[in-house]
């Protein structure tokens, strides 16, 4: 290609020679970055590899890509070279050399093998350099991506197959087995989730890369460890209920003592219940009892089942029935509480009204009132209501009330205000 008048002035020698060292500059930066990509593991391992999916398609544009850059940069090493023969022909260049050193330098006179389907190109030498790093970016961020997928997930695979296989051996040491029990079928799962995870992992590890947001930087963001985390936390499940078979099998006599005492308990509860509610409808008129139910037989026949885990050593069978076993006893002997409570509720209201009744007469005496006859009169006809059976206690708190108010009016106080009747007043009781 003929010598054209760059544009721009001439270089002069002060000039070029700056031109010429910055250039061997980039020259040696490029060239040790270059062959620093030629020996990475990434890139040995991309060439080495059965590739597939985005994986494949990208790094058959890279390795293009590389081979360009390779062109590039011996078209560059070429062009330099040439501007430092011409430089060195004589200690003082004269006006024919720098013009020649000046198209060279600045003007777009180095010829490159085209990479979009064109024959050649041609570029400045600063073009050349800009294109080269853009080559350069994109390629070594390709190869550092893949390398650090392969340096992460691969071996965390690998470590948390080791712990699978290992609890494999130990639920199966409990009869926790595939068909037999849900945790044996999750391991059936995890295992063959892991293993399609490392083969796609291996051949296409792009697939699980997500980038830096804003970041420009090779390799910016992280791998995507999504899919093993699912499945490293679906194992440490399966890891606790077999460590909860395994504590079931250590300490399963003594849990089905305490369900054996939690249910009696509740029985027993039930029957104190059913008890007082006979004694209330006895001695409480006029009141709307609840009625008590019998111990569920269905809890028997549970408890009757998991001792007949315990015998034959059905310990992955045992240990969900246990804890279902306990929250329901649990629960039986709540309701058998509030049950007995609930029964109760009227007697509690009658010893409320005694209470009030016997503190107000006290309250009388220390007045000096106790032999005044309305009062007198009046507490023997509220006492002999909470006294006798059966007892309406609505009318009975009435008699209460007028007791406390004709009281009131002895002491000089105000009135007691009216009050609803014990049905009205559960929360005030509560």
């Amino acid at each position: 290609m003929g010598v054209t008048d760059p544009a721009g002035p001439v270089m002069d020698r002060d000039e070029v020679d700056r031109a010429l060292a910055r250039l061997g500059a980039e020259h040696e930066a490029i060239e040790t970055s270059l062959l620093a990509l030629q020996d990475h593991a990434g890139r040995r391992l991309l060439e080495g590899a059965e590739l597939t999916g985005v994986t494949r398609e990208r790094w058959a544009a890279t390795e293009a890509s590389i081979t360009l850059l390779w062109a590039y940069f011996d078209a560059y090493t070429a062009a330099l070279r040439s501007a430092r023969e011409i430089r060195s022909r004589r200690r003082w260049s004269s006006r024919e050399d720098l013009v020649e050193l000046t198209e060279l330098l600045r003007g777009e006179g180095v010829t490159v093998p085209g990479g979009t389907g064109k024959l050649s190109e041609s570029f400045s030498l600063g073009t050349l350099v800009d294109r080269m790093n853009e080559l350069y970016a994109s390629s070594l961020d390709l190869v550092v991506t893949a390398d650090a997928v392969w340096s992460a997930l691969p071996a965390r695979i690998d470590l948390l197959a080791a712990e699978l296989q290992r609890t494999r051996k130990l639920a199966h040491s409990v009869g926790v087995r595939p068909g037999e029990h849900p945790a044996g079928d999750d391991l059936e799962r995890i295992t063959r989730t892991l293993t399609k995870l490392r083969e796609d992992v291996v051949s296409d590890p792009l697939a699980f890369w997500v980038p830096a947001e804003g970041s420009s930087a090779p390799g910016g963001g992280r791998p995507d460890t999504t899919v093993y985390d699912r499945e490293a936390r679906a194992l440490e499940d399966v890891r606790r209920e077999i460590d909860a078979v395994l504590t079931v099998r250590q300490d399963a006599e003594a849990r089905l003592i305490r369900l054996r005492d939690v249910l009696s308990r509740a029985d027993r509860t039930l029957a104190e219940a059913r008890t007082a509610r006979g004694e209330v409808l006895a001695k409480i008129a006029a009141t709307e009892v609840p009625v008590v139910s019998g111990p569920p037989t269905v809890l028997q026949e549970q408890l009757a089942t998991a001792a007949e885990y315990r015998r034959h050593a059905q310990w992955h069978r045992l240990s969900p029935l246990l804890e279902s076993l306990e929250q329901k006893a649990e629960d039986e002997l709540l309701r058998a509480r509030e049950s007995l409570t609930a029964v109760t509720a009227p007697l509690a209201v009658r010893a409320e009204l005694r209470g009030r009744l016997d503190a107000y007469k006290a309250k009388v005496a220390r007045h000096g009132l106790a032999e005044d006859p309305l009062l007198m009169e009046r507490y023997d006809a509220a006492r002999r209501m909470l006294w006798s059976a059966p007892c309406d206690l609505r009318v009975a708190e009435q008699a209460v009330l007028r007791y406390q108010q004709a009281a009131a009016e002895q002491f000089g106080a105000p009135r007691v205000p009216e009050q609803h009747g014990p049905e009205d007043r559960k929360g005030e009781h509560a």
